[in-house]
């Protein structure tokens, strides 16, 4: 059993990355046992600090946890906020490549530490007060130096010194696939999510044609671009954890138009990047990775109501009853908790719904298919009738729900002609056809007859 002691730093508008808090670890070999936190006091005094994790770390009351040693709510032995700056599969795979260890070797401060200071949202890990920051992105004319040890990491090897410092912190990515953080000529930050090794069709054309179509449901989602890279496609999704202001306007960022798609900025005109906090809905719902099987879209919302803005909490539970009926019907399986974020809005000083990502469609044969969280009273069966008896978890009236069913399904039931004119090929199409779910596969006759009524075209 080992103690460690670690430094959050977060990235503030007017004052970049500041010392937020002390984070006591102890671990036993790569287990992490138990945690502590405690925010510094010059910290607390800040008018814009931000909390670290609003389920155990919430600064609600800042008075309630100056000079306070915390501990993470429900029994976890990590708070939820800084697991989600440490770095996932993939991320520990890069960590492992550089250190030339073995899979899961390290202990959970080592991974914590190494993922970088260009991690998903506004979080550092340092090991003391002094150090420096460890940025080094990529540009995304490497590309093609970084699928190069994107193959070495998937087969084992390790990486050559060449190509080590172009993954940068890529690893604070997170999630399974290869992927690492790059800036393009205009300066704006980008997720590379390359091909694996082990996939059965051309995943990166797949996901962004599949975002822009949730984007024509309605649904928020991030610019994405899609580049070839010597015949294997590589998506770029625009990072959605940054945003860009004029230099006036980061000493009030709460003063933006409240209808600014902050993901949308761009640089340009002397304009300054700045950093929105992240968590996921698996920090929000307040469970680990075991407990979060047996969770569903009504945790989520459930979580909304709690810890989202007030004046977001409607919209945002809209939004993820929608994102539930779109994964039914394209068959993206693959929307676990951690799939789910959320941000710190600055001009609300509150939580609200990140935009959509990793959503792929899984083909599949089987007639009765499930998700991965649970939908309704019938758990995981993915029907948009299971998901319609659980309107009420989502603060939606039945005629909304179904009013949201007829959105997706208007723009689903067109999926192959949004497809082609995305450039998607035919070939591929095929390949997908069987991931999107006919209307009488998902809805009994008489959720049909209410869809039609509500204006769907049968």
């Amino acid at each position: 059993m080992a103690q460690r002691e670690l430094y959050a730093f977060a990235h503030l508008p007017t004052a970049g990355f500041v010392p937020a808090g002390r984070l006591e670890l102890t671990e036993t070999g790569t287990t992490v046992d138990a945690s502590t936190f405690a925010y510094g006091s010059r910290y607390l005094e800040r008018a814009g600090a931000v909390e670290i994790d609003p389920v155990s770390l919430s600064l609600k009351d800042r008075a309630a946890v100056r000079n306070q040693m915390l501990y993470p709510a429900g029994g976890l032995t990590l708070f939820g906020g800084i697991r989600d700056a440490a770095p996932d599969a993939w991320g520990r795979r890069v960590i492992e490549a550089h250190r030339k260890v073995p899979a899961n070797s390290l202990p959970e401060s080592v991974y914590l530490l190494e993922a970088g200071s260009d991690r998903v949202g506004a979080l550092d890990m340092r090991a003391t007060l002094g150090d420096a920051g460890r940025v080094g992105v990529a540009v995304v004319h490497r590309l093609p130096y970084l699928l190069e040890a994107v193959e070495r990491i998937e087969l084992g090897e390790s990486i050559p010194a060449r190509l080590t410092d172009l993954f940068g912190s890529g690893p604070g990515a997170g999630g399974a696939r290869p992927k690492a953080s790059v800036r393009d000529e205009s300066g704006l930050l980008w997720l590379a999510k390359f091909a694996s090794r082990s996939d059965t069709f051309d995943v990166a054309t797949a996901e962004a044609a599949t975002l822009r179509l949730a984007a024509r449901c309605g649904l928020t989602v991030p610019e994405t671009r899609v580049v070839d890279l010597g015949g294997r496609n590589c998506l770029l999704i625009r990072r959605f954890d940054r945003y860009w202001v004029a230099p006036g306007q980061a000493a009030d960022v709460a003063q933006l138009a409240p209808n600014l798609m902050l993901h949308a900025t761009v640089p340009g005109e002397g304009r300054i990047e700045l950093r929105l906090p992240f968590v996921s809905g698996l920090t929000l719902v307040g469970c680990d990775e075991m407990e979060s099987r047996i969770k569903g879209y009504a945790d989520i919302a459930a979580a909304v109501r709690r810890h989202a803005h007030p004046r977001v909490i409607r919209a945002d539970n809209r939004e993820l009853f929608t994102r539930m009926v779109f994964n039914i019907l394209v068959s993206n399986d693959d929307d676990h908790l951690r799939n789910h974020g959320f941000l710190l809005d600055p001009r609300l000083g509150g939580w609200r719904l990140s935009p959509l990502y990793d959503v792929v469609p899984r083909p599949g044969v089987a007639y009765e298919r499930f998700l991965h969280l649970q939908v309704g009273p019938r758990g995981k069966l993915a029907t948009l009738d299971n998901a319609l008896a659980n309107h009420a978890a989502f603060d939606l009236e039945r005629p909304v729900a179904v009013f949201c069913m007829v959105q997706v399904l208007s723009q689903v039931a067109r999926w192959r002609e949004h497809f082609e004119a995305e450039g998607v090929r035919g070939r591929l199409i095929d390949t997908l056809t069987p991931a999107f779910r006919a209307l009488p596969e998902v809805a009994s006759a008489e959720l049909r007859a209410s869809l039609q009524r509500a204006g769907l075209a049968i």
